[in-house]
């Protein structure tokens, strides 16, 4: 029985690959592999991200506890007659309404000096966590912002405190007094922010020099509206806080 003859070019084409449906498309479309590892690489990056976050917030929340427990058992006593010796050079005397207002005070007291102690670590924690994602004309900028708004910040509470602070006369309960009296400083401090504010709406567009002059009055009544929610219910601590910020 003769056999069938195969010619070099039959051969050639039976050795030759078998092209396979996945490949990618002469479009230039990546394949469904490609897109896969794409969302794997990004879900990785969202991950690493997270776990930073969760770092940080974790290292700020020690550092304050850090903060909180030293100054509650090393520094209470000397923090609370430094805070009352105003109000008891005006003649007022302070008094406890309850048996566990005087504990909850220095919790309070205790809290807020531990934030404040802490405050390096926690910027710091922040700084690392944004610095890689920042140019380098970005770095400068914040860094110029930062020491602005902290300048601010302090100014604000200065002002409140010499300014304001000597015209209100605060209640006889301690909890009272401690409330009202960073309920004075803390929104004067954080109103004093409102040029940073305005100078990062400015560079990402969703305000203009333009339009914030032909929305004067509606600005202005803001203002005065957010003065009488940050401050307490009279008058004249509403007014000292609106004019700074107009």
């Amino acid at each position: 029985m003769k056999q069938k003859q195969t010619t070099p070019a039959e051969e050639t084409e039976d050795k030759r690959p078998n092209e396979t449906p996945d490949e990618e498309s002469s479009d230039g479309e990546p394949s469904d592999g490609e897109s896969s590892d794409g969302l794997k690489e990004a879900g990785e990056s969202m991950l690493s991200h997270l776990m930073a976050l969760r770092k940080v917030l974790l290292i700020s929340a020690a550092a304050v506890l850090i903060g909180f427990v030293l100054v509650f058992y090393l520094a209470i006593d000397p923090l609370m007659a430094q805070i009352l010796a105003p109000i008891q050079a005006r003649g007022i005397q302070v008094i406890f309404t309850t048996m566990s207002e005087a504990l909850v005070t220095k919790f309070k007291v205790a809290l807020l000096a531990g934030m404040i102690i802490a405050s390096p670590v926690v910027i710091w924690e922040i700084w690392g966590f944004i610095k890689p994602a920042l140019y380098p004309q970005e770095k400068r900028k914040f860094r110029l912002l930062f020491v602005l708004a902290l300048l601010l910040f302090l100014t604000g509470v200065v002002f409140c405190y010499f300014a304001v602070y000597s015209l209100a006369t605060p209640m006889l309960s301690i909890d009272k007094y401690v409330s009202f009296l960073f309920g004075f400083l803390v929104p004067f401090g954080v109103a004093f922010q409102l040029p940073v504010v305005l100078y990062l709406t400015t560079r990402v567009g969703l305000t203009t020099p333009d339009m914030l002059r032909s929305k004067r009055k509606y600005v202005i009544l803001a203002i005065f509206v957010l003065a009488a929610i940050l401050t307490p219910p009279d008058v004249v601590s509403q007014v000292a806080l609106g004019l700074p910020m107009c």
